[in-house]
């Protein structure tokens, strides 16, 4: 029966979602390191209080909490890490990841490394329609170019987590343009020749900034040196962005990518049959922090939204609303609030998609920018945010060599996205449907 009972709004209930997020990041401030404390560990303290405040039974609460670890986009999501992980492991064993190093040093004038790791991640995102597979696949890539050449590896991975947002916000197949367009019953492809309308300008500018950075950069290699490298080692890479561009599920492309990969190792002798299962299960084992840190955190928002805590800042996010720009702006900070405490940008847009719905019609403001503001803002923060699995996947990639502020000082892209975003809301005016 107490399913069937209306929500309260309640403060309260947020109180679980600051214990995790202070408790996470109060750790890393004490300790000058954001990561001393495993984020799923600070999920699991914030989990424990929202059993010790909340006042259903304990069986109650553990389905609740249960319900929300299984839900099919945080499953959907975890299974692509667990992928992504394995598509990474095998082919950093069979030296595609060198290849792919030594042909972009060989191919790609090192004055517009910056650009083309922001280029290439873009379209990587786009195709696979997720920014954590593409990141998994070049981060190696963008270290290794760091290591050979003279390029700063802090800008190399703000051009990479850049770009990977850029396509995962844009790619039709991606989980945020999924939730977005079915929250606002809108169409992909008009959510989407919206969305460029956005996006497109703070990636030029993004590219401009990009080129000028590159400029008087020289490789510490000589320059008669010749780099070794099979083109049919980069096959799997290939094989990943074609079927992503035809279309193929995200979940068949990485399967189909990985299974290529371990064939072209096993034929190449660099590994055996039962070592490539390994070497895939140790890529499913890179993957488990991230992989706890989803599962948790669905579970948690599932409580503090059965308890009234996503419904009081709904409320108080209406309150806010007098006519249509301030309508968007409360959809923005909505999504974004949300994105905030839970660290999922999917599960953020389904949390706040039907409030925005509702603000939409309200305010008849147009159902495909209001979707684009969704997946925008949800992305800027999900890519900013230092417990986010993209910064987290990145900095561990990094293995220490740069830091949060590394990092996120040079990921142009989103930051002048959320300027361009602000100012397109302010300044545009907003037509009726």
């Amino acid at each position: 029966m107490e399913s069937t009972k209306k929500i309260i709004p309640k403060f309260s209930a947020l109180i679980p979602l600051f214990v995790f997020v202070f408790t996470f990041l109060g750790v890393g401030i004490y300790q000058n390191d954001f990561y001393a404390l495993p984020a799923p560990i600070a999920v699991i303290v914030g989990i424990i209080v929202a059993f010790l405040l909340f006042k259903q039974s304990i069986t109650s609460k553990i389905n609740t909490l249960l319900k929300g670890c299984g839900d099919d986009k945080i499953l959907t999501m975890c299974l692509i890490y667990l992928l992504a992980g394995a598509f990474a492991a095998i082919t950093n064993e069979t030296g595609s990841v060198d290849a792919i190093v030594n042909l972009g040093l060989d191919v790609i004038a090192i004055q517009y490394i910056y650009v083309g790791i922001f280029i290439i991640a873009g379209f990587l995102s786009v195709s696979t329609g997720t920014s954590v597979g593409a990141i998994v696949a070049l981060a190696p890539i963008v270290v290794g170019f760091a290591d050979e050449s003279s390029a700063d590896l802090a800008i190399l991975c703000g051009a990479l987590l850049g770009g990977s947002m850029f396509g995962d916000n844009l790619s039709v197949i991606s989980d945020t343009t999924i939730a977005a367009t079915q929250s606002l019953g809108c169409k992909m492809s008009d959510k989407f020749k919206q969305n460029i309308k956005i996006a497109v300008p703070a990636a030029l500018f993004t590219i401009a900034i990009l080129v000028f950075q590159g400029i008087g950069l020289e490789s510490d290699v000589n320059q008669t040196t010749v780099y070794n490298y099979s083109i049919i080692k980069i096959l799997p890479y290939v094989l990943v962005i074609v079927l992503s561009v035809v279309g193929v599920n995200v979940f068949v492309t990485l399967l189909l990518g990985t299974i290529a990969a371990g064939a072209l190792g096993i034929a190449y002798g660099d590994f055996s049959l039962i070592e490539s299962t390994k070497i895939a299960y140790t890529g499913f084992t890179n993957m488990t922090e991230i992989f706890l840190l989803s599962l948790l955190t669905g579970g948690l928002a599932a409580l503090v939204e059965r308890n009234g805590g996503i419904e009081f800042i709904l409320v108080n996010i209406k309150k806010l609303i007098k006519n249509k720009k301030s309508a968007q702006f409360g959809i923005a900070t909505l999504v974004s609030t949300i994105n905030m405490a839970i660290a999922n940008n999917t599960v953020s847009i389904i949390i706040a998609g039907p409030i925005a719905k509702t603000i939409n019609d309200e305010y008849h403001l147009d159902n495909k920018k209001t979707a684009s503001i969704l997946d925008i803002f949800a992305c800027i923060f999900q890519g900013l945010l230092p417990y986010g699995a993209q910064v987290l996947m990145i900095l561990s990639f990094s293995k220490g060599k740069i830091d949060y502020i590394d990092l996120v000082s040079n990921t142009w892209y989103l930051l002048l996205l959320f300027i361009y975003t602000l100012l397109f809301i302010g300044l545009k005016p907003i037509h009726m449907k």
